[in-house]
């Protein structure tokens, strides 16, 4: 009943979404994952899961009244417990984002003091899904500058490192932008998964999915550009960079692209339809579901449009397993 309770109140079930920001950045900035996006995506998974534990504190009035059956309102989990794994995971992502690197810890840092702004003060404010949206758009910046702090450290200096990971934020930021366009479509819907009754969000949540599909597909990242020093492999040879930019541009790239667009569109889209349709909490949690669940490919799709065709197919490895843990365990 423990872990069960615990894993309620994490939400592991959305955790498999979490490790695709740091490989999407990677992928944006020309690089192939490394050490430091291992202990980014660590930094991320503890961050997330602050957020989760802080969410339930912070709301577990509210869910005393809308949803009583969850951990904290239904006495399974203390509020002091659940404040204190917040705190203990923030300071554990903290950590592992300083052994990435200064620059990859500076990114950690304002992404925990939005996580906490968003639950503690943002998240019933118009400010709220913009506040949403900007964590998971700087999760994906951590990812993109501790891998290219890690590509130049063990030959540059530390102000060439440096350097190296300020040049990285540019690259991934069109990747960035829309993680977060997505994110803020999916967290404006959820203000309305308690009551429902809306169906005006739904419907300008599905015309973001579509336009955010057709910018994936159709739009190519040159990586690596200005940003990782070149290579996607570390080094530093501008025939490799050319290299990679080309195989952005092959087919099999293309209809992997055009496929796990394809996927995104289908996960997220679908539940937005129903939900539009039919306001009602039990449709629109569901919409939540699968919006939240549909970052995996969406993960995937910017991951391939930079070249990285196989950390895009690494990210999808993890639906299978997302979809089988929320049959468990809701994401919401």
């Amino acid at each position: 009943m423990t872990v069960r309770a615990w894993a309620e109140l994490l939400r592991v079930s959305a955790l498999f979404t979490v490790p695709g920001d740091a490989l999407a950045g990677a992928a944006a900035v020309g690089r192939r994952p490394n050490r430091s996006t291992a202990l980014a995506v660590g930094a991320s998974l503890c961050l997330y899961e602050a957020g989760m534990a802080l969410n339930d504190w912070a709301d577990r009035d509210e869910d005393a009244v809308d949803r009583p059956h969850r951990p904290i309102p239904s006495g399974r989990i203390t509020p002091r417990a659940a404040l204190t794994a917040a705190g203990a995971l923030t300071a554990a992502g903290l950590v592992l984002a300083a052994r990435a690197g200064r620059p990859a810890l500076t990114v950690a840092t304002g992404l925990a003091a939005t996580v906490w702004a968003y639950d503690l003060r943002l998240k019933h404010t118009p400010a709220g899904p913009a506040s949403m949206a900007a964590a998971r758009g700087l999760d994906l910046l951590l990812g993109a500058t501790a891998t290219a702090t890690a590509a130049h450290s063990a030959r540059a200096t530390g102000t060439a490192a440096a350097t190296s990971a300020r040049a990285a934020v540019p690259a991934a930021l069109p990747a960035a932008a829309l993680l977060t366009a997505h994110t803020y479509a999916v967290t404006a819907v959820s203000r309305h998964e308690a009551q429902g009754g809306s169906t005006t969000v739904p419907l300008a949540a599905l015309g973001a999915v579509a336009a955010l599909g057709g910018i994936a597909v159709r739009e190519r990242q040159r990586a690596g550009r200005g940003a990782a020093g070149g290579s996607p492999d570390g080094g530093g040879s501008g025939g490799t960079e050319s290299a990679r930019v080309r195989t952005a541009a092959t087919t099999p790239t293309r209809l992997l692209l055009t496929a796990l667009t394809g996927a995104y569109l289908r996960t997220a889209g679908r539940p937005l339809v129903h939900a539009a349709l039919n306001p009602s909490p039990p449709l629109t949690q569901r919409a939540v579901g699968s919006g939240i669940r549909a970052m995996i490919p969406l993960q995937a799709a910017l991951a391939a449009r930079a070249g990285a065709s196989g950390t895009a197919l690494a990210v999808m490895g993890l639906v299978p397993l997302a979809r089988s843990l929320a049959r468990k365990v809701s994401p919401t």
